[in-house]
């Protein structure tokens, strides 16, 4: 039984598509931070908000920075072997470029009683929790249910980390205390 394969192009043309819908999916969310988080500091309901700059979201994601790095030069090596236009892998480097300048733009984040807002989404409290190990320079959140994809990293400045680190300890004591019953004399 013979198995035919589609073409390089079909297959780059297919890559090229699918990124450029995260890239597309990423700027949507980065746009509805700003609507989510309008004001920093501390809430009017309780809570708190910060923004990040640049640097701290470099320290947030220089995982997924360095994976974007090897992604944008591995095409090249395979281009004579694989058959495919150059074109294919030029505009994979172009949207895997604008998907690296989305990481770094600085991110607005919040907390509040019932959720966490990072990255334009809001996360309920039931469903993260704070990671054992903590690193240094950024708090490290897991979404249950995630397994190993669950790491949520929330950057920003020292002072600011540190405040949300208090609010995030608050919320999960609250979550840890019994209710108490009503019926209770």
């Amino acid at each position: 039984m013979v198995v035919n394969l589609p073409s390089s192009e079909h297959v780059a043309l297919a890559a090229v598509v699918v990124l450029a819908g995260i890239v597309a999916w990423d700027a949507y969310w980065l746009t509805k931070q700003r609507r989510d988080v309008p004001e920093l500091g501390s809430l009017p309901g309780g809570g708190f908000a910060w923004e990040s700059e640049g640097v701290h979201e470099m320290i947030r994601q220089w995982g997924n920075l360095g994976s974007m790095a090897a992604m944008m030069v591995l095409p090249w090596a395979l281009l004579e072997v694989s058959d495919t236009p150059m074109m294919y892998a030029i505009l994979w480097d172009v949207f895997l470029a604008l998907h690296l300048i989305s990481l770094l733009v600085p991110k607005r984040y919040a907390i509040t009683s019932t959720h966490l807002f990072a990255d334009g989404q809001r996360y309920p409290w039931e469903r993260l929790r704070l990671a054992k190990r903590q690193p240094k320079r950024r708090i490290m959140l897991l979404r249950n249910g995630w397994g190993p994809f669950g790491p949520l990293p929330l950057g920003g400045d020292g002072a600011s980390l540190g405040v949300a680190r208090e609010y995030i300890r608050a919320m999960e004591e609250a979550r840890r205390l019994p209710t108490k019953s009503t019926n209770e004399e």
